[in-house]
């Protein structure tokens, strides 16, 4: 892989910490900021609606920009939100600062993905997607336990301020290792954005990304107040058990990559129907310390598998049918991961006030994932009905 694409993994790891490292500090904000676990939640759903719709409205905004500058710009707003995160004193301004940091966030993997494709030969390019989504990863198995100790041995605004540090790192890697002669794609007009919108195969992979990696969310979310509450794990061992899901997520990750690069259908429709069959279990095995451990570390080997296969599928229909706005689907799609993180945890939320409670976060999750699975089933058969019209188009021409 090329060194340029450790620019990127180094700073999708400091995304990524920011982005996960709250799931482990939830019963201590709330706590911290006395508001309800479910108000806590929304935490987690703000920073992914910034993303949600940041991510393609920025990213259409900042189309003549220079991809190196523009990264250093996003790293730049990413440290002062995390800054002001650290600084907040309030459950008002700590939304504002997560809103500030999510922006960053959606145009870099926007971006960072169409980067990262083009860096390397076609036939590896899942590969190097899932390199940059790596950062993701090592940010469960490293950052988010770390960042989880820090706010219980010193407040959980202290984890934000090592985050920004953490940013500070990243925007040197790439004023460092990017290079500044990156291939950037002439920007989409509005009309060509509209149309991406417009194209129901995308709209169907859209969906497929929301619902598969949402659906996990529902429990993932609330996994420290389900190891504590449910499992009945001391609040000291939730730092480990998040290394061990950490080190399944990154397993998963580059397998997910592997398996996508030949047929990214037929990769994500195994890997939905496991994961979906994996959260049933979990509702069931989440009362048992010995089962749950198990069970989480086949959960975090399927959560992230699914990744690289679904940026690589928009990217691939994309050039298929709005080849001049790629760039756009793609920031759509990390919409559409975001889109899923919102509506998981909001989900979540609303499962953990109801009479069903935590224990049955992962079930419900599970449904989700189910609908993923069917569309994935329906665009593989589209797929399938469109290969022969393609096929002849290009003999005749």
């Amino acid at each position: 892989m090329p060194l340029a694409l450790f620019a990127l993994t180094i700073a999708a790891y400091a995304i990524g910490t920011t982005e996960f490292v709250i799931v482990g500090l939830l019963p201590t904000v709330a706590n911290d900021l006395h508001i309800t676990l479910p108000l806590a939640g929304l935490i987690v759903s703000v920073y992914a609606l910034g993303v949600t719709f940041g991510a393609p409205i920025l990213t259409a905004l900042t189309g003549r920009i220079e991809r190196k500058p523009l990264l250093l710009g996003l790293m730049a707003l990413f440290i002062v939100g995390n800054g002001m995160a650290a600084l907040s004193t309030g459950y008002e301004f700590l939304l504002v600062a997560r809103v500030l940091s999510a922006f960053a966030h959606g145009v870099f993997f926007s971006v960072g993905s169409t980067i990262a494709a083009d860096l390397v030969p076609e036939n590896r390019r899942a590969s190097a997607i899932a390199m940059m989504f790596m950062g993701l990863t090592v940010a469960i198995v490293t950052g988010v336990p770390l960042g989880t100790l820090i706010g219980q041995t010193f407040g959980w605004r202290a984890t934000f301020a090592a985050v920004a540090i953490l940013g500070v790192i990243a925007f040197a890697g790439i004023a460092l290792l990017l290079p500044s002669n990156l291939k950037k794609a002439p920007p989409a007009g509005i009309g060509e954005q509209l149309r991406v919108l417009g194209s129901g195969r995308l709209l169907i992979v859209f969906a497929m990304t929301a619902l598969g990696y949402g659906g996990t969310f529902v429990a993932f979310t609330f996994l420290a107040s389900i190891l504590q509450d449910v499992t009945g794990f001391a609040a000291s061992a939730v730092s480990l058990i998040l290394v061990l899901y950490g080190i399944a997520i990154a397993i998963g990750n580059v397998v997910g990559g592997r398996l996508a690069n030949g047929n990214p259908v037929k990769a994500l429709t195994w890997l939905f129907l496991a994961q979906a069959i994996v959260l049933v279990l979990f509702s069931f095995t989440a009362v048992s310390p010995w089962l749950a451990i198990p069970t989480l570390a086949a959960l975090g080997f399927l959560s992230f598998a699914n990744v690289p296969g679904l940026q690589l599928y928009v990217v691939q229909l994309a050039r298929e049918v709005r080849p001049a706005a790629v760039d756009v689907a793609s920031a759509l799609n990390i919409a559409a991961f975001n889109l899923g993180i919102a509506a998981g945890a909001w989900i979540g939320g609303l499962v953990v006030e109801s009479s069903l409670g935590l224990g049955a976060t992962p079930w419900v999750g599970a449904i989700l994932v189910v609908g993923a699975l069917v569309l994935t089933l329906w665009s593989g058969v589209l797929d399938r009905r469109s290969a022969p019209v393609a096929q002849s188009a290009s003999c005749a021409a």
